[in-house]
C-alpha cells in the first residue's frame, strides 16, 4: 500500500507551517478569522472576546507544536478536526453563545472529541508496541483507548470549571447536570473509539477509521516497523 498523498506533514525548522494540499485553506481560514476577530475585539474594547479569540488560536496551534517536539507527523484530517473543534468549542460556543442557541452543540462536541482523542490515544498506545498486534491483546488496547479518551474528557471538564471560576465564563452551564451529561457522552464516544481500535487490531479493518490509522502509520514509519511490514503485504 503506497503512502497517502493528501496529507499534512510536520516538517522541520521554518517549513513546519507548510501545507501540501488544498485542505490547508480550511486551517488558514480558521486562523485568519481568529486573528481578525481578536483585533476587532480589541479595537471595540471587548477584551473578553479578544481573549477567547487568542486562546482559541493558540489552542488550535498546539497540536503542531506538540507534534514537532515529539517528532510526530500528523495527517491533515486530524489537524482540521482539532482546529475546527477548538474553533467551534471556544470561539463559536462561548463568543457567539452557540451552547445556548443550539441545544445539541455541547453534546456533539463532547462526543466527537471523545471519539477523536480516543482514536489518537489508540495510535499512541499501538506505537508503544511498534504496531505489534501480538504484544498486547486487542481487548487490552481497547481498554487503554477507552481510558485515554475518558481521561481527556475529565481534564476538559476541569478546564471548563477553571475558565468559569477565573474568567467568569459559563462553560459548565447548569453545573453538575451539564458535567455529568458531558461525561456520559464522553463515555459513549470513548467506547466507540475503543471498539474501532479493537476491530482494527483484531481484524485489520475499521472502515474509514482504518484508513486514517494507515495514514498515520505510513507517516510515522519508524515507530510502526512491524505494522508497516503488514501494510506492504
Amino acid at each position: 500500500m503506497g503512502t497517502p498523498q493528501r496529507v499534512f506533514t510536520i516538517l522541520e525548522g521554518p517549513q513546519i507551517w507548510k501545507l501540501v494540499n488544498s485542505f490547508g485553506l480550511v486551517l488558514r481560514a480558521c486562523w485568519f478569522a481568529l486573528a481578525i476577530g481578536a483585533l476587532i475585539a480589541l479595537l471595540l474594547g471587548r477584551f473578553s472576546l479578544a481573549f477567547v479569540s487568542v486562546a482559541t488560536l493558540l489552542l488550535s496551534l498546539f497540536p503542531l507544536l506538540l507534534a514537532q517536539q515529539l517528532s510526530v507527523r500528523l495527517p491533515v484530517s486530524f489537524l482540521i478536526f482539532t482546529t475546527v473543534f477548538v474553533f467551534a468549542t471556544i470561539f463559536l460556543g462561548e463568543a457567539f453563545d452557540f451552547y445556548n442557541k443550539v441545544w445539541w452543540w455541547d453534546l456533539a462536541l463532547h462526543g466527537s472529541a471523545a471519539i477523536g482523542f480516543g482514536l489518537l490515544g489508540f495510535l499512541f498506545v499501538f506505537m508503544l508496541f511498534e504496531g505489534d498486534r501480538f504484544a498486547a491483546p486487542p481487548s487490552a488496547l481497547a481498554l487503554i483507548t477507552f481510558c485515554v479518551a475518558m481521561t481527556i474528557g475529565a481534564c476538559w471538564e476541569i478546564f471548563e470549571f477553571a475558565m468559569d471560576q477565573i474568567f467568569g465564563l459559563n462553560m459548565q452551564k447548569s453545573g453538575l447536570d451539564d458535567t455529568m451529561g458531558d461525561l456520559i457522552v464522553n463515555g459513549l464516544g470513548a467506547l466507540f473509539a475503543a471498539l474501532i481500535g479493537y476491530l482494527y487490531v483484531r481484524f485489520s479493518a475499521a472502515g474509514v477509521f482504518g484508513r486514517f490509522f494507515e495514514q498515520f502509520i505510513q507517516l510515522n514509519k519508524s515507530s510502526y516497523r512491524k505494522a508497516i511490514k503488514r501494510l506492504k503485504r
